[in-house]
């Protein structure tokens, strides 16, 4: 395409080493689609004759067809699919040779990019309601179910399960909000701003934008052929997204060992071992929670590359799309696989019942307890500090206390402190606005349907 400037051939060892097809022929539909609405607009403000441009498109969808069928085989001696695509339909229509008017192979990459992360990003937002319509219905399904709370891997308070995948949810909708945010940031056309200052040429940029529905051309040709911050956008979304999967996946695989055996996964998710007979290892969360370095390493990896980039296009971001194809692929196997696994994950309470027997989650309840009788919070809480401390001493948990044993150890403590220990209404008396109250968690699921 350039052999105009040089006198000898490009070398074979530089052909290999500069060749982008096995990274760009994926995107080869979205040229197509941009490189129509091209010759469309060049027809329209006629800079080719109407019926030019319509033996070009024609050409363009006999290109299309060979594409689909994989007739058409691409060569690394044209570099990469846009020369391809162009080259294979110049040898079908002769005019193609006019295609490339008014435009640049930089605003040409931009374009067919953001037409195809488009096209993947809103096939990931499906899956991704689909994820979210899972955890709304386990939280239905599990909302009286009642498991042990943890902070600092200690058991805290007794939970709603229900309430813990709405926790899950909202992260997750944070994460459908920023996948929303990256869609809008790519959806400006870039189509027009040339090689970097745009044309001489009488081009028309709000028709192509309009024929490939962006929202507006690309405002600036410098930052439009430099720009790659609706791919970080997404990187970020897939990032944090990953982090949250890996955050989850690590609750499950720890709540499903025998030492907390409260969390049941469902065999056909699961894996044996080649040795150890009786074992069910939980390999899909473990690959899962393995996987999100590799998508934190994708965001490093462009975060690095445009570092140190002066405007505006250098070769340099030819590589942007390796690492975004990885995290593609990563982040929709995750959804598929991790909706499907949830949605069969099953609770057995009487292990996490048994489980919070053990501990003296209700301690809060009865420092609570002592503040509505007047004592100061700071106080009751020193003092059933000591009482917890005492029972450990002793290996005697609150429910075995008499409550001539409460008294001598709290003064102010009455006979209504019986009633309290309960972890079911312990659960049912937290009811302030998200928390997990029985009714607040069913009040919880009602708002998540309708955000979704």
């Amino acid at each position: 395409m350039w052999h105009g400037r040089f006198k000898g051939d490009m070398a074979e060892s530089v052909k290999d080493f500069t060749q982008s097809l096995d990274i760009d022929w994926r995107m080869a539909e979205c040229d197509i689609q941009g490189s129509i609405a091209h010759v469309k607009m060049l027809g329209s403000t006629g800079l080719l004759k109407i019926d030019e441009a319509k033996k070009i498109e024609l050409g363009l969808q006999k290109v299309l067809e060979e594409i689909k069928t994989g007739k058409f085989i691409p060569s690394k001696d044209l570099e990469d699919v846009h020369m391809n695509i162009e080259a294979h339909l110049t040898e079908i229509e002769p005019l193609g040779a006019k295609l490339h008017t008014a435009r640049s192979r930089n605003d040409q990459v931009a374009t067919t990019t953001r037409l195809y992360l488009r096209e993947r990003l809103k096939k990931l937002k499906d899956g991704l309601k689909i994820l979210l319509s899972v955890l709304i219905s386990n939280a239905q399904r599990h909302i009286n179910v009642i498991i042990p709370g943890y902070t600092h891997m200690q058991q805290a308070q007794p939970i709603s399960m229900g309430h813990y995948w709405l926790a899950w949810f909202e992260a997750f909708y944070r994460d459908y909000e920023r996948l929303e945010f990256a869609l809008k940031s790519l959806n400006e056309c870039p189509l027009g701003a040339g090689a970097l200052a745009g044309s001489t040429l009488p081009i028309d940029r709000e028709m192509t934008s309009e024929l490939l529905e962006f929202d507006c051309p690309t405002r600036n040709s410098l930052d439009t052929v430099a720009n790659r911050d609706y791919m970080t956008d997404y990187h970020y979304f897939a990032s944090v997204f990953m982090i949250h999967v890996s955050r989850l996946c690590n609750d499950l695989i720890t709540w499903n060992t025998q030492e907390f055996a409260f969390i049941i996964l469902p065999d056909e998710f699961c894996t044996g071992s080649s040795m150890m007979p009786q074992k069910k290892n939980p390999d899909v969360l473990e690959l899962a929670r393995g996987k999100t370095g590799q998508v934190i390493g994708n965001l490093i990896d462009l975060l690095v590359t445009l570092k140190g980039l002066p405007m505006t296009y250098n070769r340099d971001l030819q590589e942007d799309k390796r690492g975004l194809w990885n995290s593609f692929d990563t982040v929709e196997s995750v959804v598929k696989i991790m909706s499907a696994l949830l949605e069969k994950v099953d609770v057995d309470e009487n292990s996490a019942l048994a489980g919070l027997e053990k501990g003296y989650s209700l301690a809060t309840d009865v420092a609570e307890y002592l503040v509505l009788k007047g004592v100061p919070f700071r106080e009751a809480h020193l003092k059933v500090g000591r009482l917890t401390g005492w029972c450990i001493e002793n290996k005697i948990s609150f429910s075995d206390l008499t409550f001539s044993q409460w008294k001598e150890h709290i003064p102010e403590i009455d006979e209504g402190v019986i009633k309290i220990l309960s972890v079911r209404e312990s659960v049912n008396r937290r009811n302030t606005y998200g928390g997990t109250g029985f009714s607040q968690v069913e009040r919880q699921i009602k708002i998540a349907r309708e955000k979704l």
